[in-house]
């Protein structure tokens, strides 16, 4: 097996052979390689001490030097190089108590996670698989390298590592491995939130979100998700509705993919977001947006449930979540206003799309499409065709309101504050934001008059009737 490796990896490898050490492309970036896949980055590991390296190389950081990774640096380009290593025990469930510098690579690829991430390459020696790994990436299979209970007691972020692995690749866990993940499972909780976000993301990113219905399946979403674990078997029995409360988050989640998003690619840049994270945000809110139904069900007389309320409730679940999975402030903010507007949908008029777009936010509305679609495909038939017609419309008017140039918001206003002080003898203070939001709300009622002139006149008028009413 020939592997290709970039000029300056072969380089870094050639030169710490040529001292006398061992060296190898390592991990995932060889998984990627056989798989057909470009690798984002390629990491070493040597028989060399950390020392040894810096010694051999002009341009060197000290990133991990307790665990023996030093980054060398090559033009604009790092690749971390690591001494072989044999970890301690882990107390913690996360990061070994000590770590032991080993000239086995035997030693060090038996304490790697699982047979794929296990591929060493140089060269000179070719592929070394020590744990079977090309069988396994040929039979598409999450398998743990030794004993599983051993590898996830040593870091139980392993646990959401596989699930993980398996939604990227599009495969399966192994059996003992699955097993052990479960029965270890509990042990999730000494994970920092952080990591847990970062997985549970990568999951969801994946092209197969779906796959969060097996980390339900062994009941880790009761410790990371307890939110969500209760909506699987929560009934709706409406004809709106054909599945569970988490069925349907799942088939809603498989909607937001490729097809949907090209479906309004034309529309999502207005949002400001890179297509990544357009991404993120849907499936994020697709997870989340009806997590409240499990608290507001209320049945009525013909037996049907309802849930009045519910993305309010969603909201403030998300919130949550996010704050509980230490999720940076504009996600929170983006995700849990899609989450509280995914079910609102303003009459289908061209004012009533204008106001709806002030109230929302320009930002998320054009999200709120692909939401709105993905809700309802994952929904019964009854009403389908129906509902879907009223997202066309309403896809139509908000295109006409941006081909348009519709004033929105206070910012596209044709005047601000210092004109109005300016040319209208208004102070500054309450009275001139109360003039501002009036002068909006008549623009939202009639884009043509957002000239300076014309609102000028409007703000006269105003402050002229507001004298009088005083008088």
């Amino acid at each position: 097996m020939t592997i290709t490796l970039p000029e300056k990896a072969e380089k870094i490898i050639r030169t710490i052979e040529d001292a006398g050490f061992e060296a190898y492309a390592v991990g995932g970036c060889v998984r990627d390689f056989l798989l057909g896949k470009k690798p984002n980055d390629w990491d070493i590991t040597t028989s060399a001490l950390p020392e040894e390296i810096k010694r051999l190389f002009r341009r060197t950081v000290d990133t991990g030097i307790a665990h023996g990774t030093v980054t060398v640096l090559i033009g604009k380009d790092a690749f971390e190089v690591t001494t072989y290593r044999i970890d301690g025990k882990y107390s913690d469930n996360r990061h070994p108590d000590r770590v032991e510098f080993t000239r086995s690579l035997e030693e060090d690829l038996k304490r790697r996670d699982f047979t794929i991430n296990s591929f060493a390459f140089s060269p000179q020696k070719g592929l070394i698989d020590l744990f079977n790994g090309q069988e396994d990436l040929k039979n598409k299979v999450i398998r743990a390298v030794g004993d599983p209970k051993e590898r996830f007691g040593e870091d139980a972020l392993r646990i959401l590592r596989a699930f993980r692995f398996s939604a990227q690749l599009d495969f399966s866990i192994e059996e003992e491995t699955l097993r052990a993940a479960e029965k270890l499972k509990d042990s999730l909780q000494l994970i920092s939130a952080e990591r847990i976000r970062d997985e549970l993301t990568k999951l969801l990113i994946s092209e197969h979100p779906e796959k969060i219905e097996e980390l339900y399946n062994s009941g880790i979403t009761a410790v990371i998700l307890p939110e969500f674990h209760r909506c699987m078997e929560f009934p709706q029995n409406n004809p709106h509705h054909c599945f569970t409360v988490g069925r349907h988050t799942i088939e809603a989640l498989k909607s937001i993919n490729r097809e949907t998003l090209n479906k309004y690619s034309e529309i999502l840049n207005e949002s400001g977001e890179s297509k990544e994270d357009v991404l993120r945000l849907l499936r994020f809110t697709m997870l989340f947006h009806d997590l409240g139904k499990c608290e507001c069900r209320t049945v009525d007389e013909k037996g049907t449930d309802h849930f009045h309320g519910h993305a309010d409730l969603s909201e403030r679940a998300a919130v949550n979540i996010l704050k509980r999975l230490k999720s940076d402030n504009h996600s929170i903010n983006m995700i849990s206003r899609l989450v509280r507007y995914h079910d609102y949908r303003p009459d289908s008029s061209i004012k009533n799309v204008r106001r709806s777009i002030n109230k929302m936010g320009e930002d998320i509305f054009p999200l709120l499409f692909p939401v709105r679609y993905s809700d309802i495909m994952a929904q019964s038939s009854y009403k389908m065709e129906e509902k879907l017609k009223k997202e066309e419309v309403l896809l139509s008017l908000y295109k006409e309101i941006l081909e348009n140039r519709h004033c929105l918001s206070l910012k596209d206003l044709a005047v601000d504050g210092s004109i109005l002080m300016k040319e209208a003898g208004m102070k500054s203070g309450r009275e001139l934001g109360d003039m501002l939001k009036y002068l909006l709300e008549q623009v939202l009622e009639e884009p043509s008059w957002n000239e300076r002139e014309i609102l000028l006149a409007k703000a006269r008028e105003r402050i002229s009737q507001v004298k009088k009413e005083m008088e």
